[in-house]
């Protein structure tokens, strides 16, 4: 751990104040870094641009319309032509996805992936929060993307749910407000499944998580880009949240 101080308190203080750090205090950084994420715990809409980029050039993009509310329940409308018809439906970590053609939903995994590393679970707005317990491992300094480096806390995420994407997750948030700064994602088996990278940028006036980018860890040329361009409040009746209902009606113009 980098050793330093604060006014009046010593670096081996501080150490000790973060070592007896409670779980009410780990819950609410992670709490705060959720929000950075969602700006809100109303019903909303999240429209998400996925880009596929090899050696650094775009090679697909995706559209998606993300809607989510309270009690995990996540709708996801599929925009892009080539997906035209699509639907991808969360329920208290249930997953089904709907295709144009079959009037039965298909039972799928949140890493079902869609577009390069991007998968199913990464684009339907899970909470650490609620789907996570965590703990307070130690402070770390991070070297951003940018070169810059920035003082962090790494907080150990466990998944208590069933719909979880990931079984463990390593994030390192901003000492200084918990912002997220990046994450690793690991299976059920121990490996890594891909590492994030979050980008700060403002929405409505407060600082807010406007894009993720995710790294492939086998293939280092490849990396997927999802950017938030748009989260407004809104909330779909009950019915949109029933895959027999999705799977009877169209529903593209959400």
């Amino acid at each position: 751990m980098s050793g330093f101080s604060v006014a009046g308190q010593s670096a081996d203080s501080q150490v000790l104040d973060m070592q007896s750090m409670d779980k009410q205090a780990v819950s609410e950084m992670i709490l705060k870094a959720d929000r950075f994420r969602l700006n809100s715990d109303e019903a909303s809409k999240v429209v998400s641009l996925v880009s596929l980029y090899e050696s650094e050039k775009l090679d697909k993009t995706r559209e998606y319309n993300v809607y989510t509310r309270p009690n995990r329940e996540s709708l996801v409308i599929f925009k892009s032509a080539v997906e035209a018809g699509q639907k991808m439906l969360m329920v208290e970590g249930n997953y089904w996805l709907l295709m144009p053609k079959s009037r039965r939903p298909i039972r799928i995994t949140p890493m079902q992936k869609l577009l390069g590393e991007a998968s199913v679970g990464d684009i339907s707005t899970l909470t650490w929060s609620e789907d996570y317990q965590g703990e307070w491992i130690e402070q770390q300094t991070v070297k951003l993307l940018s070169g810059k480096e920035i003082s962090t806390d790494l907080i150990k995420l466990v998944a208590k749910t069933k719909g979880a994407s990931y079984q463990t997750i390593d994030l390192w948030l901003s000492t200084e407000d918990s912002f997220p700064i990046k994450a690793d994602m690991y299976l059920r088996s121990g490996k890594i499944a891909k590492q994030a990278w979050f980008e700060q940028g403002e929405r409505n006036g407060l600082p807010s998580v406007t894009a993720m980018t995710l790294l492939d860890k086998i293939q280092s040329s490849k990396k997927t880009v999802i950017e938030y361009q748009e989260i407004s409040q809104q909330s779909l009746e009950d019915k949109y949240y029933n895959p027999a209902y999705l799977s009877r009606n169209k529903v593209s113009g959400l």
